[in-house]
């Protein structure tokens, strides 16, 4: 491997080898095979790569709105003009089809443009004469320095998510991605250089635990963002607020979707493959499992089967549906569940294992796998499989199922399947989850809402972007202010410009 290119950090605006001697492979899922290296920060590491952010920062808090704007709408311009490179690393790195990378791109650049109505989603509040010739009002200032600790399941979209935001609202940011499709990051860092944002500000530190736990207690990291699975949410949570920080970690997921008999079933079969098996089942958002309020799972299941065996595997750049799992190892545990379903009775209408792929054999695949009649005590419906695996479950009635879905330790996402608006209307009531799709079956919301879960799919102060990350980002701080004597800024009949 000695031979392979080594992508390195992204520090002060420029590339950066750092002080540690190890590196991970990045494979190519598609063909099984390492495609390149990827330095793996010391704590040493992180230190200069905050250094960095905590020296640039004093500048870049004083920089004018307007100057913050600009680099920031140039940087939408630049994405939007280049997002197929940015698909194409990510298909090369993560597995996912061409189109899915698109998306993922497209729902990120919501975020850059929600931040660049940051002037006035930030403004401040004023109270004039609160008492005789004072007044109070309020300012939005940023943090400092910021941490950010991003998936690999999308690697662009979730990055996106933060530091646009975090930039706009005067922070510096010290961004960790997956060390498993890397590659991404320091690609975005690269395009906010070129965007004109100030060396230092945006900082790429490659990494694995080491370099995670130097951000969650560094004392010059004051917030943390991070996305990943409940126990490591968790950790970073408690971690990171035991050391002072604000923290906002999002964790798994066990999305169910309810179906009701009078739901229209072609669409939602439709529904429940795109949702399922979109991105390999690499989704947080995944639908992972259907509950059939009968007598309507057979026919259902019939339509999701017939939908399933038309789908195609294979290399995302060669226009197939569905790509490969992002590693052998997780390829290989997402399959033991199949294993674990027969022990448990549940009946494999569909095993992805052994499928035909349009790619090379050496691959991380595995095919769409369907079950019926899952138990509620199997591992295959309590854990977070993260793959391409949908279960169903029978239930009698609406109660039954949400009671199901109430009962479920996560609270990340669901979705009702029904025409009958009293029913959708009552479910989105009741159901105990941060996400709710009536008739939509991955209910991300919009940029200018935020993102995030319920129960244990979500840890710490704040969901993500929307107006919640906006609130995360800042802190306010109330001025009180008495003026006795009026000053005069002096002649100048030009028109005023912002600087």
């Amino acid at each position: 491997m000695n031979d392979l290119p080594v992508l390195t950090h992204w520090i002060d605006g420029a590339p950066g080898t750092g002080s540690s001697a190890r590196s991970a492979p990045v494979y190519n899922p598609a063909t099984g095979r390492v495609q390149r290296l990827v330095s793996l920060a010391s704590a040493a590491d992180v230190d200069t790569a905050v250094a960095s952010a905590q020296a640039a920062y004093p500048a870049w808090r004083d920089a004018s709105l307007a100057k913050r704007q600009g680099v920031m709408f140039n940087f939408r311009e630049l994405l939007n003009a280049r997002k197929g490179e940015l698909a194409d690393i990510l298909t090369s790195e993560h597995g996912k089809v061409t189109s899915d990378a698109l998306g993922e791109i497209a729902r990120g650049l919501e975020v850059v443009e929600f931040a660049l109505g940051l002037p006035h989603l930030a403004k401040g509040e004023f109270s004039e004469n609160v008492s005789t010739g004072v007044d109070v009002y309020t300012l939005r200032q940023p943090l400092g320095v910021v941490g950010i600790i991003s998936p690999f399941n999308f690697p662009a979209m979730v990055p996106l998510w933060f530091f646009p935001i975090a930039i706009a609202a005067g922070n510096c940011v010290v961004l960790k991605p997956s060390e498993k499709d890397p590659s991404a990051a320091n690609w975005l860092a690269a395009l906010m250089t070129e965007a004109g944002l100030p060396d230092g500000v945006l900082n790429v530190v490659h990494g694995d635990k080491e370099a995670v736990d130097a951000l969650l207690v560094h004392p010059d990291v004051q917030a943390i963002s991070f996305v990943g699975s409940t126990p490591i949410a968790k950790y970073i949570y408690e971690t990171a607020a035991q050391h002072g920080k604000r923290v906002q970690a999002l964790g798994g997921a066990k999305n169910h979707m309810l179906v009701l008999p009078d739901a229209d079933l072609d669409l939602a079969a439709d529904a429940a493959v795109n949702a399922g098996f979109g991105s390999a089942g690499e989704r947080c958002m995944a639908i992972s499992v259907i509950v059939a309020v009968e007598p309507v799972a057979d026919e259902l299941i019939a339509k999701i089967a017939d939908r399933v065996k038309r789908l195609t595997v294979g290399d995302g750049m060669r226009g197939c549906d569905m790509g490969p799992l992002i590693t052998q190892a997780h390829r290989d545990k997402v399959a033991g569940y199949i294993d674990i379903a027969q022990k448990d009775g549940a009946e494999v209408v569909i095993d992805g294992r052994g499928i035909e792929v349009d790619g090379d054999a050496s691959g991380f695949w595995l095919g769409p796998t369907l079950f019926d009649k899952v138990s509620l005590d199997s591992a295959v419906y309590k854990d977070e499989i993260f793959g391409p695996v949908l279960s169903v479950l029978r239930v009698a009635s609406y109660t039954d199922g949400v009671a199901v879905i109430n009962a479920s330790r996560y609270g990340n996402g669901t979705a009702i399947f029904t025409n009958d608006g009293g029913a959708a209307r009552r479910f989105q009531h009741e159901v105990q989850v941060g996400m709710v799709g009536i008739n939509v079956p991955i209910p991300v919301p919009v940029a200018y809402h935020s993102f995030g879960g319920w129960k244990d799919s979500l840890f710490g102060d704040a969901k993500a972007y929307g107006p919640a990350g906006i609130n995360f980002y800042t802190r306010e701080k109330a001025v009180t202010a008495r003026w006795l004597d009026p000053s005069h800024g002096g002649i100048n009949l030009g028109f005023p410009q912002n600087t």
